[in-house]
C-alpha cells in the first residue's frame, strides 16, 4: 500500500496481514486480562484526546501500529467486561464462537433487509429464534433479532399499540379516544421511559408499579392503578412482566400477571432480557414459569448466553402483528420471495447486519447442553457469593435464585438513608479503582446497597474470593 496516498482496496494479502494482526492482539488481550485491573483509576479523558490530536485523518498511517494503539488506549482507558471479575450489568465475557461470529458476519456483509438478499442469514436467524421460542414454551413465536432489550421492548410496545387500536397505525395516537396507558415494575428497566417518549406516548403513560417484599410487581397495587385509571379515563393496553430485574433480580409473578391481564384485555409481554437465558436449563427453567402465557418476550444475548453486543431478540406470537406494525413497499427494494417476510417489512430496523450469526455458532458449536452447565454454574457461584459476604457481615438485601447478589453493611444503615447511600458508594469506588473488581452501587425499593452479578463463564471460585476479601478491604478502610 502506498503510505502516502493510501487506498481503500489493499488486497487480500494486506487484509490478511491485517486481520491476522487483529486476531493476535484480540487473543493476547482475552489471555492477559485476568492480569490487570478490571477498571481504570480515571476517565483518562485528557489521555485520549491528546492521542487523538495526532489522528486527523489527512494522511494514512500504518495499520499495524495504528492497531496497536487503539487496542492499547482500549486496554486502559475502559472497563473490562471480559475480566473474570467484572461484577457488573449483565455483560458477560463473549464466547469465541462468538467473536469468529463477527468476524464473518462482517466479512460477508449480507444485506438482510431483504429475504432474497440473504436468504442464508435469515433463515440461520429464524432458525435460532426458532429454538429460544421453543424453549420458553412458545413454539409458533415469530420475531427478529434486534440491536438490544431497549429495541426489543419498543418493538413490544409498537405491536401491542397496533394489536389493540385499530386507527393507531394510521392516525396515531391522535386518532385514539382515550390516552393510552401501560403498567411496569418500579424495579424494572426504566428503557420504558424512552419507549413512551420514543412512541409518542409520553412518559406520564407509563405507570411504573409498586413493589412487594422481594422487590416483585404488586399485584394489589396494580389493581388499584388499574382501577383509577379506568376512573380517569385512561385506556390500559399493555401489561409488562419483568423475569430477572437489573437491579436486584427479582422476578414478577409472571403467571398472575398474565391472567390479569387476560381479564383485563391487555397485551402481556415478558421483558426476560437477562433471565431468559436460563430457557437452554431444564432444571432452571422452571423459574420462569408463566412466560408461555406471553403474548410477546424479550431475550438479550448479548447478556446471559455471552454473545458479543449487541444481540437482543424479540418473540411474540402474533407473528400477523409484525407485518401490521412495519409493513412497507417501495420500487427500489426487490420484491417478496413468498419463502419467508422480508426482515424489514417485520421489524424496527431496515439495513441490519447479521446480528444473529454469533448465537447461530456458539450454540451450533458449543450446543445447548454446555449452555445450561455453565448457567447452573453461575447460579451456584452467586449463592456462594451470597454466602461468604453473609459470613464476613454483608447480609443480603434482594430475594433471587438468580446470581445477582446484593448486599448492605448494616452499622452504615443505622445511620439513615443519606450516610448509608454515601458509604455504599464510597466502599464501591475503592473496590473499583483498586482493580480488584468492579461491582456498582444500587437502590431497592429505594434502600442503598452493593450490587454484584455473576454472568461471566471465567469466573472461578477464586475470584468469588477476591471479590470478599476486597469488601472486606474496602469497608476497613472507609
Amino acid at each position: 500500500m502506498n503510505e502516502e496516498t493510501g487506498t481503500l482496496d489493499v488486497g487480500t494479502q494486506e487484509g490478511s496481514r491485517l486481520l491476522t494482526a487483529a486476531a493476535e492482539l484480540v487473543v493476547r488481550h482475552l489471555g492477559t486480562v485476568a492480569d490487570g485491573p478490571v477498571a481504570p483509576a480515571g476517565p483518562g479523558t485528557e489521555q485520549l484526546r491528546d492521542w487523538l490530536v495526532g489522528h486527523d485523518f489527512a494522511r494514512p498511517a500504518p495499520a499495524a501500529d495504528t492497531l496497536a494503539e487503539v487496542m492499547g488506549m482500549l486496554r486502559q482507558w475502559g472497563v473490562h467486561t471480559t475480566h473474570p471479575r467484572y461484577f457488573g450489568l449483565f455483560n458477560p465475557t463473549p464466547t469465541w464462537w462468538g467473536i469468529a461470529g463477527e468476524l464473518l458476519a462482517a466479512g460477508v456483509n449480507p444485506q438482510l433487509a431483504a429475504y432474497s438478499h440473504a436468504p442464508a442469514a435469515v433463515e440461520m436467524e429464524r432458525h435460532v429464534l426458532r429454538f429460544v421460542a421453543g424453549r420458553l414454551g412458545l413454539p409458533t413465536a415469530e420475531g427478529s433479532f434486534t440491536v438490544g432489550g431497549a429495541e426489543a421492548n419498543l418493538t413490544a410496545v409498537i405491536v401491542a399499540l397496533t394489536r389493540r387500536f385499530p386507527a393507531y397505525a394510521g392516525g396515531g395516537l391522535a386518532g385514539l379516544a382515550r390516552m393510552p396507558v401501560l403498567y411496569a415494575s418500579a424495579e424494572s428497566h426504566l428503557a420504558w421511559l424512552k419507549i413512551a417518549h420514543m412512541t409518542g406516548l409520553g412518559r406520564d403513560a407509563v405507570r411504573l408499579v409498586p413493589t412487594d417484599s422481594r422487590h416483585r410487581m404488586d399485584l394489589t397495587a396494580l389493581r388499584e392503578t388499574h382501577r383509577a385509571d379506568l376512573a380517569a379515563g385512561f385506556e390500559p393496553f399493555l401489561l409488562i412482566g419483568t423475569a430477572g430485574t437489573t437491579a436486584g433480580g427479582a422476578l414478577d409473578p409472571l403467571p398472575e400477571l398474565a391472567r390479569q391481564a387476560g381479564e383485563w384485555g391487555l397485551d402481556f409481554h415478558v421483558d426476560a432480557a437477562w433471565a431468559g437465558a436460563v430457557a437452554l436449563s431444564d432444571r432452571l427453567r422452571p423459574l420462569l414459569d408463566g412466560v408461555e402465557l406471553a403474548d410477546s418476550v424479550t431475550v438479550d444475548a448479548h447478556k446471559w448466553l455471552s454473545a458479543p453486543m449487541g444481540a437482543g431478540m424479540f418473540l411474540t406470537r402474533h407473528p400477523d402483528a409484525l407485518a401490521g406494525s412495519f409493513h412497507a413497499s417501495t420500487s427500489y427494494m426487490p420484491a417478496q420471495s413468498g419463502q419467508a417476510p422480508d426482515p424489514y417489512a417485520t421489524s424496527v430496523q431496515w439495513s441490519r447486519r447479521f446480528a444473529g450469526l454469533k448465537v447461530f455458532l456458539a450454540l451450533a458449536i458449543a450446543g445447548r447442553p454446555a449452555y445450561a452447565e455453565q448457567l447452573e454454574r453461575d447460579v451456584r457461584l452467586g449463592e456462594l457469593l451470597a454466602r461468604r459476604l453473609s459470613e464476613e457481615g454483608w447480609p443480603r438485601v434482594n430475594d433471587t435464585p438468580l446470581p445477582v447478589v446484593c448486599v448492605a453493611d448494616p452499622e452504615a444503615e443505622s445511620q439513615g438513608p443519606e450516610h448509608s447511600a454515601a458509604w455504599h458508594a464510597a466502599v464501591a469506588d475503592h473496590v473499583v479503582s483498586g482493580g480488584q473488581a468492579w461491582l456498582s452501587t444500587v437502590r431497592l425499593a429505594g434502600r442503598p446497597a452493593l450490587r454484584l452479578c455473576l454472568t461471566s463463564h471465567r469466573t472461578t471460585v477464586s475470584d468469588v474470593e477476591t471479590a470478599v476479601t476486597a469488601l472486606n478491604q474496602a469497608r476497613k478502610a472507609v
